[in-house]
């Protein structure tokens, strides 16, 4: 058994734990693993271990690893039944970036404005892309060094919630943007339940979506990752985002808002 599918093991074994805590089945829970600054030989290797989601957080860098486990897949006869991956991007997306990831990746973690949806929505239109799956990035911890939607003292500031879901009725309305829930990311913390405030909120936040914009699909939450996805679970996650638990410690450190350089990338279809 190579290390990457030990690791995943024992991942799995923790996920299924931690779903029996909340009396969910860990069948309802998708494991995301974050490739992010690994090289695709990593990625390949995931892949034979039997990894089918991947995220990552740079567009330029999804885009080449989505093109060249594509061709490994294409050149590899053993894999020509194999179940394909999913891509998901999860990290901070700006507006010139969009045309390198509709096409690729299968769920945008991270729209964090109406502006971004919208040019999600313009581009689809202009490629044909039918629909985009996306979900809402929510900051609901306050944290300055976080993207998305400003929800920080949501439930208590009517004026703030209202602003907001005027904002997804809008993104909701877009004819290429299909919604399917909400993201966020929590403080990084040395005790993971230091965490568990947030991933209440976020899911708090969900049950208020669920009761005012009943039209609209909020399935899925996005929260948990290598130091708090279990107590995410707990807390109802469905999608967890691990990285350094299966892959171990990267060759560099890169903050979740680094901004990838302007390169000019392909066009979605």
């Amino acid at each position: 058994m190579s290390e990457i599918a030990a690791n995943l093991d024992r991942i799995y074994r923790r996920i299924e734990a931690a779903a029996q805590r909340a009396g969910r089945r860990a069948d309802g829970i998708t494991l995301v693993a974050v490739t992010k600054t690994y090289p695709l030989e990593t990625v390949i290797a995931a892949y034979r271990a039997g990894i089918r989601h991947f995220g990552e957080n740079r567009a330029q860098e999804g885009y080449d690893k989505v093109i060249g486990l594509t061709e490994w897949l294409a050149d590899d006869p053993e894999q020509a039944q194999a179940k394909p991956p999913v891509w998901h991007m999860i990290g901070h997306l700006q507006r010139r970036q969009v045309g390198q990831v509709l096409g690729y990746f299968a769920l945008i973690h991270s729209v964090d404005s109406l502006r971004l949806a919208e040019r999600i929505n313009r581009l689809a239109e202009r490629d044909d892309v039918p629909t985009v799956d996306v979900l809402l990035e929510c900051n609901v911890s306050g944290e300055e060094s976080k993207e998305g939607f400003d929800l920080n003292n949501w439930s208590t500031d009517r004026a703030k919630l209202d602003s907001f879901l005027e904002t997804v009725m809008q993104i909701g309305a877009l004819d290429r943007i299909s919604l399917g829930g909400l993201m966020t990311m929590a403080p990084f913390c040395d005790d993971p339940d230091d965490a568990r405030p947030t991933f209440q909120n976020l899911a708090a936040l969900r049950r208020t979506l669920q009761s005012e914009l009943p039209q609209f699909d909020w399935s899925q939450l996005s929260m948990g990752m290598t130091n708090d996805f279990e107590v995410a679970i707990e807390e109802g996650a469905t999608i967890v985002r691990i990285g350094r638990a299966i892959f171990g410690k990267r060759a560099q450190v890169a903050d979740c808002t680094l901004q990838v350089a302007a390169t000019p990338g392909p066009k979605g279809f």
